[in-house]
């Protein structure tokens, strides 16, 4: 009968967990370069510019800064508006499909945005084509763009006008922003101009139609098993319900403790549920975090993930046995660096034994000339 499918294999809350965990290389660091890593985990949140480099060593072996911060300078990698129309970085090669897949959010976004009044009656095509004009030779600032475009536009609110060319085309926000240790204005270039002599030349399929389909196996194969509704959540994209119905055939279907239906890649890594989830260290903004409708596979108790301003790279949330436990800040001063953990609970001493350890070969890898100090605050 129609609707009628088969219910699927139960997945345990802890279960899923340690399965989205062996997604997005939280059980054990792996050993893949840069771009294997981004273009796996479909990019990473990258508002705060020095978020991407606490999260890429949680996860990769090894890992040191200037592997990211080589390809940014060599626009191998760039930060640009993609998923829910937030910075994220993603490999040159995604950077043009992804963008074009994501443009519907970028578009939602402003129009529901209070600047989009500022702009009201205005040639939207004219506007960004003169927009892009401006920071193809030079890249500027929002605030520089808004003054040069209200220049053009007598009596429009120039910061209305650069939030439209912002939103409504493609951009990345250039180096030294972003690269570990240098710090720059957010200064935005258009995305097809910065990536020249051309997205082919750095491996961008060229002339082939970005696909929602692959958009959603790719989200399953960093984040799943999911639903759809996660799927949207993480994109910031509607209707792909639809989506998934037309996957079924690719896909497996498995049901929560609820009674409701996951899906997911048939041949992704579901472990044990009693594999062992060493603490992590994650910055600010981690996708892990962001990326579920229902965030009860790594948050339990509901807790809201804090989102706090700055470059990033200082403060974070911490996971202990897989699941958000604890905040985190490193303080700096007179030659020592001090990362306090601010669990939500008394953790059990074991607990407190791996977390201190690993906050120790946080701050070699953060401060490695400081004089190192790991706090566990209680009560």
């Amino acid at each position: 009968m129609h609707g009628m499918r088969p219910a699927g294999d139960v997945l345990s809350q802890r279960a899923v967990n340690r399965a989205t965990l062996a997604r997005q290389l939280l059980l054990e660091r792996a050993t893949g370069g840069l771009t294997e890593t981004l273009e796996h985990l479909v990019g990473m949140q990258a508002q705060a510019p020095n978020a991407p480099y606490v999260a890429l060593w949680s996860r990769l072996a090894g890992f040191d800064p200037a592997e990211l911060a080589a390809p940014l300078l060599e626009r191998r990698v760039v930060r640009g508006w993609f998923q829910r129309c937030t910075v994220h970085l993603v490999t040159a090669r995604d950077a043009i499909g992804l963008r074009a897949l994501t443009q519907p959010v970028a578009a939602r976004t402003f129009a529901g945005s209070p600047f989009s009044r500022g702009v009201v009656g205005l040639d939207l095509t004219e506007l960004v084509s003169t927009g892009q004009a401006l920071l193809t030779d030079t890249p500027r600032t929002r605030p520089e763009l808004g003054r040069l475009l209200a220049e053009r536009y007598p009596g429009r609110d120039g910061t209305s006008l650069a939030m439209a060319v912002n939103l409504l085309a493609p951009m990345v926000q250039v180096p030294p922003r972003g690269v570990w240790g240098a710090a720059g204005p957010a200064a935005l270039a258009p995305l097809e101009s910065w990536l020249r002599p051309g997205p082919a030349a750095l491996g961008t399929p060229s002339g082939v139609e970005p696909s929602v389909d692959d958009l959603v196996l790719r989200y399953l194969g960093a984040f799943g098993p999911a639903t759809a509704r996660d799927a949207q959540t993480w994109s910031g994209l509607t209707r792909l319900r639809e989506v998934v119905e037309r996957l079924r055939p690719k896909l497996r279907a498995f049901r929560d403790e609820q009674g409701g239906e996951l899906v997911d890649l048939p041949d992704a890594p579901r472990p044990d549920p009693d594999t062992p989830a060493p603490p992590r260290f994650l910055p600010e903004y981690d996708n892990l975090l962001l990326s579920h409708a229902d965030r009860t596979r790594v948050i339990p108790d509901g807790r809201a993930v804090p989102l706090p301003p700055g470059n990033g790279g200082n403060t974070g949330t911490l996971l202990v046995d897989g699941a958000f436990r604890a905040t985190w800040t490193i303080a700096r001063g007179n030659g020592r660096a001090t990362l306090t953990v601010d669990p939500f609970g008394k953790l059990p001493r074991r607990d407190a034994a791996a977390v201190s350890a690993e906050g120790a070969r946080l701050l070699a890898f953060t401060d490695p000339d400081a004089e190192a100090d790991v706090r566990i605050a209680t009560g």
